[in-house]
């Protein structure tokens, strides 16, 4: 596992310095599919002529190159393109391509097909991930998504075509075929459905019907709901009206707002052009392609496809109690076809082994919208996977430039209030402002103290990335990688993101073996979520923990110490208070506590996990300071001995304290802490963005003053 970003010279907000941007990259061919010629089974229904288990075998200059590499470096490549001139796809090559797939004859009975940009890039150890597409049936749904998703998927999409009516137990037969032909050839790899309205009742009838294949289910606004949608009370109504007029209503329920994708398309160039003009050219450009959606569903098949629905939701949900795959519901806010957020909660009780994601402010078409980014989110969720279970050391892929960028989007205005201030030590003792005394070679294992709900990550993490280019693997507690109960699932989805993962030796072993850059806490949740009054106050175990394994890989352990949160945030009630009150709340699905260090005795054990009732302070700085790295190379044997090992271990918890009071007394000679400067280094910031408003002369001092302190 590499331990840094593959990223060069990245800027405060996480952009490649790309010189030779001028120069655009050669554009992918078009159309976007291979041909659609199938051999044909005898039962009227058709499969790919290749298995993905026989495909030819990778060059010889990527045989030795490691799958995570590989990824990382296809990734690299895909974003060096984005930002020298290249594009991801649009609504608009939606419609394009539909467009010319009805102008020749796409047949009449339901094939797999591979986009031509997923066919040959993905690692040769990569999962099989089969699209079943929704209501128009073309298996371009994906067109937005299957650039990235093309680097970490063998990928095919189903393709049922506008004259087809197959039934329902007719499509679940197709993808059973399909699944059968790949298996053998797949190894223990899982194979991935991905399914939208229709197609997600598909998928969930192929899963309940062989629960003992290795499936992952990604599904996105279901139609197990269909007898509760508007779909159900308006067919009469569908009958009466025009082939047109079916298109533009159907083009205005496409999103949770009327036209909504569109507007999501130009947003950036209505910054540069005249918002009216922007807005109206768009939209004009929209209603040109109501007749490609009048071919995609014309009325009777419209109606047929309605049909089908309702028999697709019938027999997906009486099977719901069968499905045992590892289940992940994708849920639209603002879906106007189907009750998609309600539906999605319903699955997940009805589901074993589901998880729900919410998408307030999108539509039911949620994989066509801009700003949906479906390798993120199954990333996020720690849904991918090459084996039959989840690797949080091997399968893990780095965050990409753009997974970056959005990152520093979200927690831009904390760093700005809360102006992190971030001290290390150099080798000769020297205390220097930023990050040049942390080692750039790992293994290396920072040790420090958890402040209220751990704020201090969030400077640390985009600190790491921005000056050292490094990626910092926390060790979390094992709750945030547990079924979350209702309300609270996703609220860790960017700690998974950056590389968390849950306490235990073995993830312990391969981080460091991995030569990786690990963030550990020995307090752990009892110092995250610490009462009144216990501000930096540590609560670690009385015995060693983590000393010899360092040991074994020669890690250098780094103390550091994090101040700042009592200005951030005032505790109303804590785990005290509500237990008094009969408040508290866990966080687990059942209700059962999972604490990592239940065999301990004492405060550290205390871990009981729960929602500290705080509100905010009026803001104040974050300081962080790394001590001397503490050496462990040559000392493997040494420190085997329990005594020897305890002694580096209270030298460590030492030093932490020490970093603590240091901080804790520099920080009141800092001019700079109090509220009033810090909202003037807020607007400072905004003014050096939007550097035109600033002369030459006047830059450097306003750049000065943002990064002032003591």
């Amino acid at each position: 596992m590499a331990t840094t970003i593959g990223v060069c010279n990245l800027s405060p907000v996480f952009r490649r310095d790309m010189k030779s941007a001028s120069v655009k990259p050669k554009r992918r061919p078009s159309p976007i599919l291979k041909s659609l010629a199938v051999s044909t089974e005898p039962a009227s229904l058709a499969t790919a002529t290749t298995s993905f288990a026989e495909k030819k075998k990778k060059s010889s200059d990527q045989e030795g190159e490691t799958t995570t590499k590989k990824i990382k470096r296809l990734l690299e490549v895909e974003e060096s393109e984005e930002y020298c001139g290249g594009k991801r796809k649009s609504l608009k090559d939606y419609f394009e391509e539909a467009k010319s797939m009805m102008i020749r004859s796409d047949g009449d009975q339901p094939r797999w097909f591979t986009p031509i940009e997923c066919g040959s890039e993905a690692p040769a150890d990569s999962p099989l991930l089969l699209y079943i597409p929704g209501i128009d049936g073309l298996g371009l749904g994906l067109i937005m998504q299957q650039q990235r998703l093309g680097k970490i998927f063998e990928i095919c999409c189903l393709h049922i075509p506008v004259k087809d009516r197959t039934s329902f137990t007719g499509l679940v037969k197709v993808i059973e075929r399909k699944i059968k032909s790949e298996k053998n050839g797949l190894g223990k790899r899982p194979i991935y459905l991905v399914g939208e309205s229709i197609g997600s009742c598909l998928a969930l009838a192929v899963a309940a019907r062989n629960p003992h294949l290795d499936l992952v289910l990604i599904l996105a606004n279901p139609a197990t709901s269909y007898s509760k949608s508007v779909l159900q009370s308006t067919i009469t109504l569908l009958q009466l009206m025009p082939d047109q007029t079916l298109g533009v209503s159907f083009m205005s329920l496409m999103t949770g707002d009327p036209f909504k994708m569109a507007l999501d398309n130009v947003v950036k160039g209505l910054l540069l052009q005249p918002t009216v003009e922007g807005l109206s050219q768009n939209l004009v450009a929209m209603l040109s392609y109501i007749p490609v959606l009048a071919d995609i569903l014309p009325k009777e098949t419209l109606l047929w496809k309605l049909e089908l629905l309702r028999s697709a939701s019938a027999y997906a949900n009486a099977r719901l109690h069968a499905v045992k795959a590892q289940t992940l519901i994708l849920c639209s806010g603002k879906d106007q076809l189907l009750p998609s957020q309600v539906e999605g909660r319903r699955l997940r009780r009805a589901i074993s082994n589901c998880q729900t994601r919410s998408f307030n402010d999108s539509g039911h078409f949620l994989f066509l919208e801009d700003g949906v980014d479906l390798v993120t989110i199954i990333k996020s969720a720690h849904f991918y996977r090459r084996g039959k279970i989840f690797d949080y050391i091997s399968d893990f892929i780095p965050p990409s430039t753009s997974e970056l960028n959005k990152l520093h989007e979200n927690i831009r205005w904390f760093i700005a209030v809360t102006s992190p201030v971030m001290l290390s030590t150099l080798e000769d003792g020297k205390i220097v402002r930023g990050l040049s005394g942390i080692p750039s070679e790992g293994p290396v294992l920072f040790v420090g103290n958890h402040m209220l709900l751990g704020f201090e990550l969030i400077p640390m993490i985009t600190q790491f990335i921005i000056e050292k280019n490094i990626l910092l693997r926390g060790i979390s507690h094992p709750l945030l990688f547990f079924k979350m109960r209702d309300g609270f699932e996703g609220a860790f989805d960017l700690l998974r993101l950056m590389g968390a993962v849950p306490l235990s030796a073995s993830n312990f072993y391969k981080l460091l073996s991995s030569k990786s850059h690990v963030i550990m806490y020995p307090g752990g949740g009892r110092e995250a979520l610490h009462r009144k009054g216990e501000e930096y106050k540590l609560f670690w175990p009385e015995q060693s923990e983590f000393v010899r394994m360092a040991a074994k890989f020669g890690a250098k352990i780094i103390p550091f110490g994090a101040v700042g949160e009592d200005d951030v945030a005032q505790l109303v009630l804590d785990y005290n208070d509500q237990i008094k009150i009969r408040f508290l709340e866990t966080l687990t699905d059942d209700g059962v506590n999972i604490n990592p260090r239940s065999g301990l005795s004492g405060e550290v054990a205390n871990q009981d996990v729960h929602t500290p009732i705080c509100v905010p302070k009026v803001p104040g700085r974050i300081y962080i300071y790394f001590g001397k790295p503490i050496e462990t190379t040559g000392r493997k044997h040494e420190l085997r001995d329990r005594n020897k090992s305890h002694e580096v271990y209270l030298q460590v918890k030492s030093e932490v304290e020490q970093c603590l009071a240091f901080l804790k007394d520099k920080r009141e000679h800092d001019p700079y802490r109090n509220f009033a400067v810090g909202s003037l280094k807020i607007i400072a910031q905004v003014m050096l963005v939007r550097h035109s408003i600033l002369s030459p002369i006047i830059k450097p001092h306003v750049s000065a003053f943002i990064c002032a302190s003591f």
